[in-house]
């Protein structure tokens, strides 16, 4: 009995901290899963704005447009190193924790070898069938012999027990041993991916520095391009403003003071998706972020945006972030065509629109396309203008629209 106890406890301690680390390291590899995912799409991003980049070096003109997408390469690539180096820390962690496990294991080979050597020499010694049955024929009463045999029963299971158990330790040792060898090399890939993402990082901020520079001897283009925008941008609030006031003029005829049913449950639906509403293009990149904000190059003048502007590939079609009504179909000067959706208390603006599928009044549904993005063909640049509005509130869409 206290033999069984024994490699019963020992058995047991072995199983305990096998699953004990086993989880610890699941859970650090689970961390290196939600990272590698993030890396993923920086890619997909970094990607994308060589793209982007390349699009613009077509027409062989220095633009802000070049700056924009440059700027969120360098974001980008600075983020990835930072995951990267976040990766190589949770490698550190599973390579330190299966080390641990491999000397645990060798510690528990060894203790295992010399108890089974233990119970070879045992049972070298009493290996005639003579000296068993003087050992059974000793007892002093039935009860004591039947116990004796059942001990000799029992010690023959245990060093079977006992050699199955040096094997599959040697085997789950190996398999640590196979591990740790594969995270090390894996910890040495990233290790690489790294040196080559910081050498692409320096050389994007010395592309970063000259374009700067070539952008300043454009000062007065740049102040011009400042004021197209800002003429643009007041012409379209005022077109979503008219558009606002037309509708309650046109609930005050009705009488309808309040929203119905119907828009008050489409409302209540776009409220709930906030923060998981999708792009109103496929693939893009924020160039321009909600609110006031310093030029990127003109020193001390300040620049005020009511949505955000996201850069895509030429010919991208855009499309309808969620479920409405067309209540606005506009052309802008300086901001080409734009549409206007109603979600209850919501509406949803697309501007810089080269065409447009729909019309005043037509209902729309999730991802359907719109229209199709302009391209400026002196620098290549394809940038849809995105707002959101909760009556006559500007919201920041970057809060509402899935980010990655």
């Amino acid at each position: 009995m206290i033999l069984r106890a024994l490699f019963t406890m020992l058995l047991g301690f072995i199983l305990t901290f096998e699953i004990s680390s086993a989880q610890n390291i699941t859970n650090l590899e689970k961390q290196r899963i939600q990272k590698e995912k993030e890396k993923n799409q920086l890619h997909k991003d970094i990607e994308l704005g060589n793209k982007l980049l390349e699009e613009t070096k077509k027409t062989k003109s220095v633009s802000l447009n070049q700056l924009q997408v440059l700027n969120k390469q360098i974001q980008a690539r600075k983020r990835l190193i930072h995951v990267i180096n976040s990766e190589i820390v949770v490698l550190n962690k599973q390579i330190v924790e299966i080390n641990e496990v491999i000397k645990s294991l060798e510690r528990d080979l060894q203790s295992l070898k010399d108890e089974y050597a233990k119970m070879i020499y045992h049972a070298y010694k009493n290996k005639d069938s003579y000296s068993r049955l003087m050992f059974l024929f000793a007892a002093e009463d039935f009860k004591q012999a039947y116990h004796r045999l059942k001990y000799l029963q029992q010690f023959s299971h245990h060093r079977k027990t006992q050699a199955k158990l040096i094997i599959r330790t040697k085997e789950s040792l190996s398999n640590k041993v196979s591990d740790l060898e594969f995270k090390k090399n894996e910890k040495n890939e990233l290790l690489k991916s790294k040196q080559l993402e910081n050498r692409t990082l320096k050389v994007e901020k010395t592309n970063k520095t000259k374009l700067i520079s070539n952008l300043k001897a454009k000062e007065s283009e740049l102040k011009k391009e400042i004021q197209a925008k800002q003429r643009a941008a007041q012409r379209l609030n005022k077109a979503i403003e008219d558009i606002i006031r037309k509708e309650i003029e046109s609930r005050r005829k009705k009488k309808e003071i309040d929203l119905t049913p119907e828009a008050k449950a489409l409302s209540n639906k776009f409220e709930t998706n906030k923060g998981k509403l999708p792009w109103p293009v496929e693939k893009g990149l924020i160039t321009g972020v909600f609110g006031k904000q310093s030029h990127p190059v003109l020193k001390g003048i300040e620049i005020n945006n009511n949505g955000i502007d996201i850069k895509t590939n030429k010919g991208s079609e855009v499309r309808a972030i969620f479920d409405g009504t067309v209540t606005g179909v506009v052309s802008i000067p300086g901001a080409n065509k734009a549409v206007i959706i109603r979600h209850g208390e919501y509406l949803s603006v697309y501007s810089n629109l080269k065409k447009v599928y729909v019309n005043r009044g037509d209902k729309v549904s999730t991802k359907e396309h719109i229209g199709l993005v302009h391209t400026n063909n002196l620098d290549g640049n394809a940038e849809v203008h995105f707002e959101i509005w909760k009556n006559t509130t500007k919201l920041n869409p970057a809060l509402w629209i899935y980010i990655k």
